[in-house]
């Protein structure tokens, strides 16, 4: 009885032990959770603006660095370099000034021919090709021979055109014996009224004979020069309708053409049209009639000047553009159908702003920046960040950064970056760390720990680099930075992610994200043209 008893109650027993070890557990996931988002939070409100994670004395403010920490720039970096250093370099400096604002927009063009000056030989007559008289490339002049066919069809139309026009003469002779046998009262007047209508019939269809001659391509004194007894041409020749060049040929002996045979495009080359993609952003400032240059990077100083004839109006879906055309001279036939050339379109807006060359620019991590020279100071040069705006040949407007009156390093500007890299200071990101201090592991919140970055250039052949490798789980930031406006990447789109960034020209774009797993992540440009590829291991 006492053992049973006590089987009974073994149940009970491990159900209590199995609930007592539950709670224990769930309450130190709690006590555990809880010590970690305070945790989290602490660190979140310390490197957010104004957050406080430890005493800091307060700062003047008065200084370059801490301007550049109120715009919410990188601090400077002070570089010095030896007289001799600085005269092996052949730095040279410039003064930022205030010019002219780029009042234009700048887009990619293709060349075409222009459509009003292209046609397309077809033959008159069907027949066989017997000789081609040009090659694909040639200047032809208008009325130059192109190609000869041989045509039965044109020799049974001038034949017959002998048997008329004789049936005709014979019929006049016949009419001329009778009027003066009217004359004379050895004829009537009805026998003459019925061979004047004979006649007229006649002469209509020696007419109309004729006249399909010269339809089929025969020229007039070759078709007075026709008379019974000589042998008849059978071969026509077919003539350039205009002067130009022959951009397509089709025509090779042996060919049997009809009249809708494409034996030739020739295309006058003296004007031709530059096309262009507008963004919609745009539509607002350029219209018909607006002045444009086009430049070309194969002929550096060829400027050409032409005016906007006709922007269309529907957009493509795809890219959200409307075509813009622009028509220009082109004498010495140095731009060709399917160059890319650059399209300069003027623009209603002007105004001044800061400029300076281009050349003193640096990229150093994701950020552009210049070097400040103090007349005072030589051999001193301030790395200070800057944010750029619109192009203007060697020129580059200034957002912000520096001021009118500032002397930078135009040239030379590359051995004091590689000086400032090589001497350790500051990071990529701007750090002010002194040379030989020990450095601590980058950590941002919102990416974790030892987080992967990657700086991407968007040019003209694409993306540079179009592969990256990351580690699954791992946040990841991606910087892109559009260098040319000769690409279509002026967007970037990761389509299984959902993101879409603009890229504006020299500005870098960052993207934030932590592959979840290993495989591959596409990004391609806006119009899905330029493709590249995140590899996650």
């Amino acid at each position: 009885m006492n053992r049973s008893h006590i089987t009974l109650r073994w149940p009970v027993v491990v159900l209590a032990v199995v609930v007592l070890i539950a709670a224990g557990a769930g309450g130190a996931y709690l006590w555990i959770r809880s010590s970690v988002g305070a945790d989290m939070r602490s660190r979140s409100v310390a490197n957010r603006p104004g957050g406080v994670s430890s005493p800091v004395q307060p700062s003047s403010g008065t200084g370059p660095s801490a301007s550049a920490a109120s715009s919410g720039a990188m601090p400077d970096v002070v570089v010095s370099l030896s007289a001799d250093a600085v005269k092996r370099a052949g730095i040279e400096l410039a003064t930022v000034t205030m010019g002219a604002a780029s009042s234009g927009v700048r887009i990619p063009g293709t060349v075409e021919p222009n459509a009003y000056k292209q046609v397309i030989v077809t033959p008159l007559i069907a027949g066989r090709v017997t000789r081609v008289l040009v090659e694909l490339g040639n200047p032809v002049r208008r009325g130059q021979t192109l190609v000869q066919i041989f045509s039965p069809e044109l020799a049974e139309a001038q034949t017959k055109y002998l048997s008329a026009r004789a049936e005709l003469e014979a019929h006049e002779r016949e009419l001329d014996r009778t009027t003066k046998l009217v004359g004379i009262g050895a004829a009537s007047q009805q026998e003459l009224e019925r061979l004047h209508a004979e006649h007229a019939a006649k002469l209509a269809g020696v007419q109309s004979l004729r006249s399909r001659l010269v339809l089929l391509g025969l020229p007039a004194p070759a078709i007075d020069a026709l008379a019974p007894g000589r042998d008849v041409e059978a071969t026509t020749n077919i003539p350039a309708p205009i002067a130009g060049v022959v951009t397509e040929r089709g025509a090779n002996v042996g060919l049997n053409v009809d009249t809708a045979t494409k034996l030739f495009t020739v295309v006058d080359l003296s004007t031709v049209w530059v096309v262009g993609a507008l963004y919609e952003k745009d539509f607002s400032h350029v219209h018909v009639g607006s002045a444009a240059v086009v430049t070309t990077s194969a002929y550096a100083s060829l400027k050409l000047a032409g005016r906007v004839g006709y922007i269309d109006p529907q957009i493509s879906p795809d890219t959200r553009t409307a075509r813009v055309r622009v028509e220009v001279a082109n004498p010495r036939q140095q731009l060709r159908l399917g160059m890319y050339v650059d399209l300069l379109i003027s623009t209603t807006g002007s105004g001044q702003a800061v400029m300076m060359p281009r050349s003193a620019v640096q990229t150093v991590g994701d950020r552009q920046v210049v070097y400040l020279a103090n007349p005072s100071e030589p051999g001193k040069f301030v790395e200070r960040e800057v944010r750029l705006g619109e192009a203007a040949g060697e020129q580059v407007e200034v957002v912000s950064g520096v001021k009118p009156g500032d002397q930078i390093v135009s040239k030379g500007s590359f051995f004091v970056r590689a000086e400032r890299e090589r001497l350790g200071l500051g990071s990529a990101r701007g750090s002010s760390t002194p040379p030989g201090a020990g450095r601590s592991e980058t950590v941002d919140n919102a990416r974790g720990p030892a987080a992967k970055t990657a700086r991407i250039i968007v040019g003209e052949q694409g993306y540079e680099p179009s592969r990256v490798t990351l580690r699954a789980g791992i946040p990841a930031r991606l910087t892109f930075v559009r260098t040319s406006d000769k690409t279509c990447g002026t967007a970037v789109v990761f389509p299984t992610l959902n993101i879409r960034r603009e890229l504006p020209l020299n500005q870098p774009v960052e993207i934030d994200f932590t592959p979840q797993q290993a495989g591959d992540i596409g990004f391609v440009c806006g119009v899905n043209m330029l493709r590249g590829t995140v590899v996650a291991q």
